[in-house]
Order: structure tokens, then sequence, then C-alpha cells
């Protein structure tokens, strides 16, 4: 079994009682009843995120608007759980949402994973929206240090000269000045 999977299985069965309804959702392999759950009125949050992230990891698309909210979730597991999941979904639409989730200040207290699954997918949309959460994150009094950090890194590891501008203003805010000299070294060389 999946590491992630196993986690988000403990997490869920704790969650949910042990219940007989669990243990016939985490043994299905129908992909039908997994969707179904998604769209029933009255399911439990525990049983749609188990069918989500099941879905996602399967590649089945039907997951994607489930696994959306869970990545905006108040909760860092479900968020976690669901960037997982998303990146293994192959939905186009994903880099997209993401993006709007890293770069929406009304809900940057949840914009950490957004922006880790920005780095993980490396889509057209990961570099414009880290470089923006960051410039946002510089601010004086900014209390969203790790958001900040986490688009530090994320530029590094994506390489893109583009960056190159925030990654140097980050380097005089001293929460972000070790991640981003390394992030730094990581741009191509300027010419």
């Amino acid at each position: 079994m999946d590491e992630e999977l196993r986690s988000l299985t403990e997490r869920l069965r704790r969650e949910s009682g042990d219940t007989p309804g669990f243990g016939a959702l985490l043994a299905t392999e129908d992909r039908d009843r997994l969707a179904d759950v998604l769209t029933a009125p009255g399911q439990p949050l525990w049983a749609r995120e188990l069918a989500a992230f099941r879905l996602g990891l399967a590649g089945d698309r039907r997951a994607f608007e489930s696994l959306v909210l869970f990545l905006n979730h108040r909760d860092p597991q479900r968020c976690a759980s669901a960037a997982y999941a998303l990146a293994r979904l192959g939905d186009p639409r994903t880099a997209r949402a993401a993006a709007a989730l890293a770069t929406n200040e009304l809900r940057v207290a949840y914009a950490l994973h957004p922006v880790r699954l920005l780095t993980a997918l490396r889509a057209p949309e990961s570099v414009p929206a880290l470089i923006s959460t960051l410039t946002r994150r510089l601010r004086p009094h900014d209390p969203y240090r790790r958001v900040g950090l986490a688009c530090v890194e994320g530029l590094g590891a994506l390489g893109d000269p583009r960056a190159r501008p925030v990654l140097e203003a980050a380097l005089a805010h001293p929460a972000f000045a070790e991640a981003a000299v390394r992030a730094l070294a990581r741009l191509p060389k300027k010419r």
C-alpha cells in the first residue's frame, strides 16, 4: 500500500469510527460506487475524502472538483492528501486550480499545499503563480512565512530565470534569505 494512502486510511479509519461503511468503501474497486459517494447527499466528510483520493490515484477525473475543495480545506492533512492525489490525477485543470488557490490572498493561510502542488506539476502556471504569491509574502510583518518559504523553494526547484528578481528581493528577508541563496544557485547563470 502506498504510504500516503496508508496515512490517509489510518486517519479516516479513526475519523469514521472504523464503521463497516468505511471498510466497504476502502475495499471496493467499483469506481462508479466511489464517484456516487462524491455526489450523494448526506455522505460524511471522511467518505467523500476517501472516495476522491482513491479516484484521484486511479486517474478518474470525476474526483477533480472534490479534490480541489479538499486542497483548499482548513485541515492541513486533508490538503496534503488532496495535493498528492491531484498530482497523480493527470487532469489538465489541476495547475490552473492550484494557481488560483495559491494566489488568493483571502485564502493564503491555506496556500501551502497548492504552492507545493504547483512545484510538483511544473506546469506553465507554476512559476507566475509562485512569483506572485512570494511577492506578497515579502511585505513587512507578513504572517505566512511557511507559504513564502515554499514559494522560494519551489522557484528554485523549477529553475526558471523569471524568478530571479523576486528571489533576489527575498534575500533581504531573514526568513527567506538562506533558501533564496540556494534557489538562486539553481537558476541558469546570467549572461
